[in-house]
């Protein structure tokens, strides 16, 4: 039985080549009609809406430019901030070794982050400062700057020589420069750099890193201290005496993150935690608390005990 539907739809190659053209004719036709019309709609357009479009135009470029006035200030503002940032750093002048200091001991004696990198990057390649004339050799280094810096630098006797690893190299003797006699000692708190250079094995650039690392302390409550200067204290040992109400506290219910950073054995990420928990249990009686806090050691809370006072 022969389908119907199939004998309808039923189409000679002949009469579907006359329907395809029929299919194209008509696209041509209305895409033609529409083409026309867009065209004719353009030729139409006011000079009301042209100049509507303009005036739209414009304040589209405003716009632009306004956010671009506002882009402009805000990158400006960052430039300042940071230079601001660079600014905050304060200025520290004291004894320093430019073969031991780390990157923050250089930003506090004035010298700019890039200089501190080529002085890092010399350090790493093998490179020792042997005389202060050679700090002056650093690229970048200006003769304000050196001259600013030259009476702190201290260079350690290892690195004057590599066959001479002394604590001091006798100098011919001088009248204004004698030496104490055997089984002399001096306070270690009280004594200036004049009386620290009569000390045999002491010269002019370790009295100035001693006292300069005094007054940053507060005072030293022993002489092992003085490892911290890398200062060998088996031959001083006999020579001083300290007496520990020559110290100088810091209260830490009134100090301020800045003051207590500036301490060398608070950092300030420690000084930062004593500040906060006063601000929200309020004034501190002991350094107890700190204990448990993992900014600090029992070593740290232990030496820093000496230094503070809860007034």
């Amino acid at each position: 039985m022969q389908n119907p539907l199939r004998d309808f739809f039923y189409f000679s190659r002949g009469e579907r080549r006359g329907i395809l053209t029929l299919i194209a004719a008509t696209g041509i036709v209305l895409l033609s009609g529409y083409l026309i019309s867009a065209w004719q709609h353009r030729e139409n357009i006011s000079p009301a809406d042209i100049a509507e479009q303009a005036a739209a135009r414009q304040e589209y470029d405003e716009f632009m430019a306004s956010l671009e006035e506002q882009e402009q200030p805000r990158s400006r503002w960052k430039h300042t901030s940071y230079e601001r940032k660079e600014a905050e750093i304060p200025v520290v002048l004291i004894p320093f070794n430019p073969n031991k200091a780390d990157s923050m001991a250089f930003r506090h004696l004035g010298l700019p982050a890039w200089m501190v990198k080529n002085i890092l990057h010399y350090r790493s390649k093998g490179g020792k400062f042997r005389k202060p004339e050679d700090f002056k050799k650093m690229y970048g280094m200006t003769e304000e700057q050196y001259s600013n810096l030259s009476p702190y630098i201290y260079i350690a006797p290892e690195d004057t020589a590599r066959n001479t690893p002394q604590l001091y190299i006798p100098q011919p003797a001088q009248a204004e420069n004698i030496k104490y006699a055997s089984g002399t000692v001096i306070d270690l708190n009280l004594a200036d750099t004049t009386e620290l250079k009569k000390i045999p094995g002491i010269g002019s650039g370790i009295a100035r890193l001693i006292v300069g690392y005094r007054q940053r302390l507060g005072g030293f409550y022993q002489i092992e201290q003085l490892k911290d200067i890398h200062l060998d204290t088996r031959q001083l040992q006999a020579w001083f005496s300290i007496k520990p109400t020559d110290i100088h506290h810091i209260n830490l219910n009134h100090s301020s993150v800045d003051r207590l950073r500036s301490h060398p054995y608070i950092n300030f990420y420690q000084a930062k935690a004593i500040v906060e928990y006063r601000k929200k249990k309020g004034s501190l009686t002991s350094l107890k608390p700190f204990i448990l806090y993992e900014e600090f050691t029992e070593a740290d809370l232990e030496r820093i005990s000496h230094y503070v006072c809860f007034e």
